[in-house]
């Protein structure tokens, strides 16, 4: 590639990324302090961050077409991986989510959520006059499930729901008609209720904690909402200082340094704090979308749609859970989590969006 392509990579989108991903390994420091079994989690954190960028590059680097002519591989390989892990993981591990080595931890669903991008990206943007069609749209519909299901049978349920907000995310921006749109809605408020008996125990739990919490649990989802309500509260407007939050040092607030390192923030950094954090996941998702905008083509469109649809759902619901407006899930504050491999997936898509932003127009601010 030229090097004067170059000259349209977003530095504004890479610099807001690196801002959140430095601050998720700063805060994942501080809730771990003091505590032995977590201490090698900050810096592994790092490494994953280190080794992210340069894969970014690298896609970024390369055509974002490509990836047109390698989408079936990646998807019938993404399918055997998730199906596999569902016999070796629970065999071995006692569960199917991770593939588990001497050095690391990897989880194959986090990268689902790229390929299924670029599949349905593809899928989408070569089919985009046949979008009327609920035949096509059913093809769609049918190639995002055949993701969904071994992911659902780890069981990871919110993962699977992310990849179906990214499947209807990306059929309502090729142009899903309106007289189509109250059969997804109908779909949407059906699924629910009538997939509830199927959910495993603890995610039966989850939810009916949320309808009906029990404000004196001492264990479980309830209570450590709670703790997450009392950590937002506590912090004030400026928070009580950086590695000062007693809620966060003394332990209270479980899983502090990835699902409810948000809480963590707010009583270390305060509602100014946050808030800040806020606007810039929001100024990343604006770069994602002001790219899809300036794309030369509908494919790389509709890649950078998904990004910011999945990097807008999971900031949304993981925020939602800390708050206490929405039931608890395992979904990740994007960048500012712990997690390498959501971190590492969630670089490659920047990569992606980076590399179509190299091949379009001219940057505008």
């Amino acid at each position: 590639m030229r090097d004067s392509v170059w000259r349209h990579f977003d530095f504004w989108l890479l610099g807001s990324v690196a801002v959140l991903t430095i601050l998720g390994i700063t805060m994942i420091r501080s809730t771990i302090t003091g505590n032995i079994e977590l201490a090698g989690h900050a810096n592994r954190q790092l490494i994953f961050a280190l080794g992210g960028v340069v894969v970014m590059f690298v896609v970024a680097a390369i055509d974002y077409h490509i990836w047109s002519a390698v989408n079936k591989p990646m998807y019938y390989g993404t399918i055997i991986v998730l199906t596999v892990l569902l016999v070796v993981a629970v065999a071995a591990f006692g569960s199917a989510r991770w593939f588990n080595t001497a050095l690391i931890s990897i989880q194959p669903s986090e990268f689902a959520k790229i390929v299924i991008i670029l599949v349905l990206a593809e899928f989408f943007s070569k089919n985009q006059a046949r979008i009327g069609n609920l035949v096509w749209v059913g093809r769609s519909f049918l190639t995002m499930l055949f993701i969904v299901i071994p992911v659902l049978l780890q069981p990871n349920l919110s993962t699977s729901i992310v990849i179906m907000v990214i499947w209807f995310a990306l059929l309502w921006a090729s142009g899903l008609k309106l007289q189509h749109l109250a059969l997804f809605i109908a779909l949407a408020v059906i699924t629910p209720v009538v997939s509830f008996p199927f959910l495993v125990d603890y995610q039966k739990d989850r939810i009916m904690n949320f309808i009906s919490p029990d404000p004196g649990a001492t264990t479980g989802a309830t209570y450590n909402v709670n703790q997450a309500l009392i950590s937002i509260g506590s912090g004030g407007w400026f928070g009580k200082g950086y590695g000062h939050g007693t809620q966060v040092q003394l332990r209270f607030l479980k899983v502090r340094w990835s699902d409810f390192i948000f809480s963590a923030m707010a009583e270390e950094l305060g509602f100014v704090g946050v808030v800040l954090v806020m606007l810039l996941l929001l100024f990343v998702i604006y770069r994602c979308l002001r790219t899809a905008r300036m794309a030369r083509d509908t494919f790389g469109a509709l890649i950078c749609y998904g990004v910011a649809t999945l990097l807008a759902f999971q900031a949304m619901v993981n925020i939602g859970v800390n708050l206490n407006v929405m039931p608890a899930t395992g979904l990740p504050l994007p960048f500012v989590s712990y997690g390498g491999s959501s971190l590492l997936s969630l670089l490659i898509c920047i990569g992606l969006v980076e590399s179509v932003a190299l091949r379009q127009k001219s940057l505008e601010f």
